[in-house]
C-alpha cells in the first residue's frame, strides 16, 4: 500500500451498510473506485465472524494495494498481519493505553490510526505515536448517533496544527465536500455517501477525482 501521507480517499465496509451485499463485493468495488484505505467496521458481529471477513477481504485489497484497517480489535489485525488497526478514544485511552506501541506489539510493521472529537484529543493522539488521526465527526452522522458534528473549525484547526497524516470523517458528501476541502482537509473518510450509492464504485471515484483536483 501507499504511505500513508500520500493517501486521500478511506473507505469502509461497513457490515451495517451492507443493504444485502456480500462484503467481499464492496470490496472489489471500493478499490477499483480508488480508495486508498478500506477499514472493515463490524459493530455487531462476533470477534471470531470479524475474522472470518478479514481473512477473505484482505487478499483483496492486497491485490489492489490498498491497506486494510481492522477496526476496534488488534488482536484481529496482529494475527492476521493486516495493514492497519483504528481505535477509538474508548477502545485506547480509557483502556488504559498511553502509546500506540502497547497496542502494535510485535506487529511493528502494522500502524495505528485513533479517533478524536477535538483539539485536545488530536494531540493526546499525536503525543501517543498515532500513525494517523481521524477528526470528526465534521457533520451529525447516523453512523455516530447521538455525538454532534465537530463543525468545520476542528478541520482548520487540524489544517495549521497537525503534522501527521489525519482524515476528516463524518457526514462528508460530494455536495458539502467543498467546504470541507476549503477548510484544509486533504484526506477524508467515507462511509454512508458511498456505501448507499447506487453504484459504489462510480461515488468512490467521483470523491477521489475531487481530492485529486483539490488545491
Amino acid at each position: 500500500m501507499k504511505a500513508l501521507a500520500d493517501c486521500r480517499l478511506y473507505a469502509f465496509v461497513d457490515t451495517a451498510y451492507l443493504h444485502g451485499r456480500k462484503p467481499v463485493e464492496i470490496a472489489h468495488q471500493l478499490c477499483d473506485g480508488g480508495a486508498d484505505l478500506i477499514q472493515l467496521r463490524a459493530k455487531q458481529s462476533a470477534p471470531d465472524e470479524i475474522r472470518r471477513l478479514a481473512e477473505i477481504i484482505l487478499p483483496i485489497t492486497r491485490a489492489a494495494g490498498v491497506g486494510l484497517v481492522i477496526n476496534d480489535h488488534p488482536e484481529i489485525a496482529r494475527a492476521l498481519g493486516a495493514d492497519l488497526c483504528h481505535l477509538g478514544q474508548e477502545d485506547f485511552f480509557e483502556a488504559g493505553h498511553k502509546h500506540v506501541n502497547e497496542v502494535r506489539l510485535e506487529s511493528r510493521g502494522m500502524r495505528i490510526g485513533l479517533s478524536t472529537h477535538a483539539p485536545a484529543q488530536a494531540e493526546r493522539a499525536r503525543a501517543a505515536g498515532a500513525d494517523y488521526i481521524a477528526i470528526g465527526p465534521v457533520f451529525a452522522t447516523p453512523t455516530k448517533p447521538g455525538r454532534p458534528g465537530v463543525t468545520l473549525d476542528y478541520v482548520r484547526w487540524a489544517a495549521t496544527h497537525l503534522h501527521v497524516p489525519w482524515f476528516a470523517i463524518g457526514g462528508i458528501t460530494l455536495q458539502n465536500l467543498d467546504g470541507v476541502l476549503a477548510a484544509g482537509a486533504r484526506r477524508i473518510c467515507v462511509v454512508s455517501a458511498i456505501l448507499n450509492a447506487s453504484d459504489v464504485t462510480v461515488a468512490c471515484r467521483q470523491f477521489k477525482e475531487r481530492l485529486l483536483s483539490a488545491r
